[in-house]
């Protein structure tokens, strides 16, 4: 299934990560095990935060994944599933 995963960091614990090296180190793993559709960097409530949408195969691979974004980053975590242009037609087609 296609997810968002939102990643909302915590700044002070991402400082601290850039500054030993950590976070591009973390988030280049991320991107590797994940390999994503898209990934987005920005802002949002005031801290940094990743849009990155992938295929989950199964919900059991949720705690792998976030663990270490909530451990070395102290990130608000949400995992939204979405559709893309594809997925809208066909499920609007199912309506009959």
């Amino acid at each position: 299934m296609r997810v968002l995963l939102r990643a909302i960091l915590d700044t002070e614990k991402t400082n601290d990560a850039i500054r030993n090296g950590t976070m591009q180190k973390s988030m280049q793993a991320t991107m590797e095990a994940l390999r994503p559709e898209a990934a987005y960097f920005t802002t949002e409530e005031g801290c940094r935060t990743a849009f990155i949408f992938f295929d989950l195969a199964d919900p059991s691979q949720m705690p792998k994944i976030a663990e270490p974004f909530f451990m070395d980053m102290g990130a608000k975590i949400s995992f939204v599933p979405v559709m893309n242009g594809d997925d809208l037609e066909k499920g609007l087609a199912a309506l009959g």
